[in-house]
Formats: C-alpha cells, structure tokens, sequence
C-alpha cells in the first residue's frame, strides 16, 4: 500500500535505525527558523542496556490537535501541511498545545513566553533541500525523499496512521513498520530489529 504523490518528498523516521548520537538535535539548532533552539528530542530506549533511542519530532498531523485547542488561534498549518510554531504576537503561553498533542512534541520557552516545534526546517524543504536533521543523521533514521527512493533503497513498510484509545491520527510524517496489515500503530509501538545489530543489512540476504 502506497500513500502521497510519487514526486513529492515525505518525511520518514525508523526508530530502529536510530543510535543516540545526537547529530540531529546539533543540527536542528542551525535550522534558519529556530533561533538556536533544538526542536527535536530524543527519548532513550533504554539506558542500562543500549544507546538507542526514539527520535521525536512534530508528526504534523492532518488535523492538528494543538492548533484546535489554541484559544488565540496562534497555530497555523501550511497548504502542504506543515503545523507551524506558534506565532508570537498571538501566542499566550497557556501550553494548552502541550498538553493536547498526542506525541508530547510541542514545547513552551518561558524565557521567550511562545511555543516552539519542529516546522520541518520550511526554510529549507521550500527550496528543496532536506530537513537539518535528515541530512546530517549517520544511520537514516531521520530519512527525507520521495515514496519511490524509498522504495528503492529500504526495507519495511510506511504508516501514518496511530491509534490513540479510540482515537485515530493520520500524519504527514511516515513511521516504518514490518507489516501494514496490523492497521494502525498503537503508539508507541515497538521498533524493528535494532539497526546495530545488522547495520549492512546482510541477514536479508
């Protein structure tokens, strides 16, 4: 099952490929449109036995939860789906988006009273370039082309629809799986084989 158009690039995270070196959180801090922040965070697996961890970054839902709960109306979504930060003139600091978010993505920044999230590095993806933190991750973990590259070049399957008790989300950002007849991910869902212990990929073969 494919989803979105052959020619336009899509967003991937494969958390099993993902090995905590922190080369993205750097990078997102250069990103043109985050003032020297990160917007990206990495949540450990498990500290005692691996370096792993789960990379979080804004999922950009296609009906986004923070920006309908915003009582200033301070969140915005492109025409591509992009879920913006929230604008400062509008933005009241009451982290209602915070709190609303199913993947916990948004941040308040008291010492600038706005929230902050990943933007998809837009200064960069409008003119075609990759994500900061897609271009600079070792691993691919934080992967960014089209359906067809991806295709081409990786194994597993696209989702992005998650399951939330009985809510269901549909992203624009793509989370890759082992089967897509299980339906939704019931977030969060567990990773496929640690990308450490077959990095070249020569157990498939």
């Amino acid at each position: 099952m494919r989803f979105g158009i052959d020619e336009t690039p899509v967003f991937v995270i494969d958390q099993s490929r993902c090995i905590g070196c922190q080369a993205c959180v750097q990078a997102c801090q250069e990103c043109g449109t985050h003032r020297g922040r990160s917007l990206i965070h990495l949540e450990p697996i498990d500290r005692a036995t691996t370096t792993q961890t789960a990379p979080m970054v804004c999922m950009h839902c296609e009906d986004p939860t923070c920006a309908e709960v915003c009582p200033a109306d301070a969140i915005k979504q492109t025409e591509h789906g992009i879920v913006q930060s929230a604008l400062k003139p509008r933005c009241i600091g009451c982290s209602n988006c915070v709190l609303a978010c199913p993947f916990g993505v948004p941040k308040y920044m008291a010492e600038i009273d706005q929230m902050m999230k990943c933007d998809m590095c837009t200064d960069r993806t409008s003119e075609g370039l990759k994500p900061m933190c897609a271009s600079v991750c070792p691993s691919e973990a934080l992967w960014y082309g089209t359906i067809e590259q991806f295709d081409a070049t990786r194994s597993g399957a696209l989702i992005r629809d998650f399951q939330f008790g009985r809510q269901e989300v549909r992203t624009k950002v793509y989370t890759v799986v082992d089967d897509l007849e299980a339906g939704p991910l019931d977030v969060v869902g567990t990773p496929r084989r640690d990308w450490l212990d077959d990095p070249f990929g020569l157990a498939d073969g």
